[in-house]
């Protein structure tokens, strides 16, 4: 109560650090004192020397210390921290690594200290390189160890970028890494740390969005937009642009459900003068992103309404968990994951990751075989049966969809499927 009396008379000193000291000390999620200790800060680099302010962040650090040792995951206490470090006249960013190391050592999963490791790293230019030796040392410690699987996902893009994928890996370096990754599982095959960083070993980048289908209706003098992602477009934006016969029409974009949050569709009405009954065809082009991408489609007389659409075969729209361009790759995951597979024959992990790994390779040449995966996932993990259930109409539902173009056809049956939802 003191020290928030000495906040609203604005007594912003010494003594005030002292008095707040012994409540953080004894509770370091107190974030209203936190807030004032700051206050106190920059009140007092006005009127203190370098010298002074660098005598009292160092004071402040070792008080710092002593609370994360009281709660290690205070989130209060590493804000501060990394406050005080920003505003200290000479940093000691090694000794704040150090730190670091030994509060991993107590708690290898401290997401706390993880994150200021990261804000550390990057104000001391510390080199990636050494820092993935880090995870090296950590991961061979103790290959449980979810976050340093997770910052290798962040170090090795910018060690062996690959030239061809946005945020993925050589293909040499990927193989080293599968290695690593394999012991992992077959040491601890329950352990799910591994399992995600196999995933994100063979899953693909993170693509632009683009436009998957336009589609114009005469009837409703009205033009649809379908994108691979999520986008937002302003009702008038230039961001989305439509041309009809090459000239540019004004319109106003909306979603399905009128509420025009991110989506992937956009609907616009078109002006009357686009569509004319008369002239033999109408061609209109819709640009995204700076005409970076681009979808068009013709509207001949005499029809009530033209598509133009991405092939789900040949875009491989629905592998989407893992990629499909290195398939040698894929084929021996899956063969060493079927040899686990026979030695633990009920770890949901490993079920799982055969599923994804046979969408990936070929969803309908491993269609019945996926299902024979997908009965003995929910009998290995009852409790996410439900999950299961969704997921495997997401896959049935998608294998329609591609026996459909392969069959060059407009119907899509999905009777006798046992579907337990409806994706897409």
């Amino acid at each position: 109560l003191n020290s928030l009396l000495q906040r609203k008379l604005g007594q912003l000193d010494k003594e005030a650090l002292e008095l707040s000291n012994k409540v953080l000390g004894a509770n370091p999620d107190f974030a209203t004192l936190w807030n004032f200790r700051r206050e106190i800060f920059l009140h007092l680099e006005k009127e203190e020397s370098p010298e002074e302010m660098q005598a009292l962040c160092k004071a402040e650090l070792a008080f710092l210390e002593c609370c994360l040792r009281v709660n290690p995951k205070s989130y209060g206490t590493w804000h501060h921290r990394c406050w005080v470090m920003e505003h200290m006249p000479e940093p000691d960013w090694a000794r704040e690594l150090e730190l670091c190391n030994k509060f991993l050592e107590i708690d290898e999963r401290n997401f706390h200290c993880w994150d200021y490791r990261r804000f550390v790293v990057q104000r001391s230019k510390v080199l990636p390189q050494d820092e993935l030796a880090f995870s090296d040392s950590l991961i061979t410690r103790n290959f449980s160890n979810y976050s340093s699987w997770h910052y290798r996902s962040l170090l090795l893009p910018q060690l062996y970028p690959d030239p061809q994928h946005q945020g993925r890996i050589t293909e040499e370096i990927l193989l080293k890494e599968l290695d690593l990754v394999q012991n992992a599982f077959f040491t601890d095959p329950n352990d799910q740390s591994a399992w995600f960083y196999h995933r994100w070993l063979l899953g693909r980048g993170d693509p632009e969005p683009t436009i998957r289908c336009v589609y114009v209706n005469r009837e409703n003098t009205s033009l649809a937009v379908a994108f691979s992602h999520p986008v937002a477009v302003a009702p008038a934006s230039h961001d989305l642009i439509v041309f009809g016969d090459e000239s540019p029409l004004v319109v106003r974009w909306r979603t399905p459900d009128g509420k025009n949050k991110p989506g992937y569709m956009w609907l616009c009405d078109l002006p009357t003068s686009a569509l004319n009954d008369h002239w033999p065809q109408h061609t209109f082009r819709v640009l995204w992103d700076e005409g970076h991408v681009q979808k068009e489609c013709v509207l001949f007389k005499g029809h009530k309404d033209c598509w133009n659409q991405d092939s789900v075969t040949e875009e491989q729209v629905f592998r989407c968990e893992l990629s499909f361009e290195k398939s040698t790759v894929l084929q021996s995951e899956l063969e060493s994951c079927k040899e686990l597979q026979a030695l633990e024959p009920e770890n949901k992990w490993c079920l799982l990751t055969i599923i994804l790994l046979m969408r990936a390779l070929d969803p309908l040449v491993y269609e019945q075989e996926t299902l024979r995966y997908f009965a003995a996932l929910k009998a290995a993990d009852p409790m996410r049966c439900s999950y299961l259930n969704d997921l495997r109409s997401k896959f049935l539902i998608e294998n329609s969809v591609l026996k459909m173009e392969y069959a060059d056809s407009r119907v899509v049956d999905l009777s006798q499927k046992g579907l337990t939802s409806l994706c897409h």
